[in-house]
This record gives C-alpha cells, sequence and structure tokens, in this order.
C-alpha cells in the first residue's frame, strides 16, 4: 500500500489547506478563488486516491473520475453519490468557463463539499492503514 499511502497523504494535505482557506473570512474576490483552487486539488487528489486504492485492492480499472466514484460508492468508500456528482460537474464548469457568478456558486458549495472530501479523506486512511 506504499503507493496508495503517499497519494492519501496528498490528499490529507490538500483538504487541510481547504479546510485553514474555508476558516478566513471571505471578504476578497482573492481568498473565495483561493478556496476554489483548493477545492480541485483536493477533489483531483481525492479521486486519484480511490483509483490508487483500488488498484491495490485488485479491484477493476478506474480510468475517469465519474468511474471511479461510481466504485467508492459501490466499496462504500462515499455515501453521497449525488455530492460527488455535484463536485464533478463543479470542477468541469470551472476548467471550461469562468463565471463570476457560477464561481460564486461553487465557493458557497465548499463547506458541504469539504464534509463529504473528508469522509472519504478518512475511509482512504483506514483503508491504507490495513
Amino acid at each position: 500500500m506504499a503507493d496508495a499511502q503517499w497519494i492519501v497523504d496528498d490528499f490529507s494535505a490538500a483538504l487541510a489547506q481547504l479546510r485553514d482557506a474555508l476558516a478566513e473570512p471571505a471578504r476578497l474576490d482573492l481568498i473565495k478563488a483561493g478556496c476554489i483552487q483548493y477545492f480541485e486539488f483536493s477533489f483531483e487528489l481525492g479521486w486519484k486516491a480511490c483509483k490508487v486504492v483500488s488498484t491495490e485492492q485488485g479491484l477493476p480499472d478506474c480510468l475517469s473520475p465519474k468511474a471511479c466514484l461510481r466504485q467508492a460508492f459501490t466499496q462504500g468508500w462515499i455515501e453521497d453519490e449525488a455530492i460527488w456528482l455535484e463536485m464533478l460537474d463543479a470542477l468541469n464548469r470551472m476548467a471550461h468557463t469562468y463565471d463570476a457568478r457560477k464561481a460564486l456558486e461553487i465557493y458557497e458549495s465548499l463547506p458541504r463539499f469539504h464534509s463529504a472530501l473528508q469522509k472519504l479523506l478518512n475511509t482512504l486512511q483506514s483503508q491504507t492503514r490495513k
């Protein structure tokens, strides 16, 4: 589980950065943009950690974020598939266009997203300790 451990550790570090950024008063759009960027890092590392842990457990390969999310849901690593699909949609919207209104909507969702990401991290940490 050496490969899984390093990516889970990176996921943990990115999520800690998101948590710390969300704790800051967001009086400036710059702070909100930073929070969104930390979310993007956290989400990317989260699904990639699912991929690595899946591979190390001998589960079928999941080659895309959506496939990895489905597998994580099937394995019980995530509870609420809908919020994960919402996060994936938010990530895709930010990657392909910039609309200040949409960015603000995503920023407002970050506390919920952080909670879901934290639950996955806790689960993956327990999986990599086995």
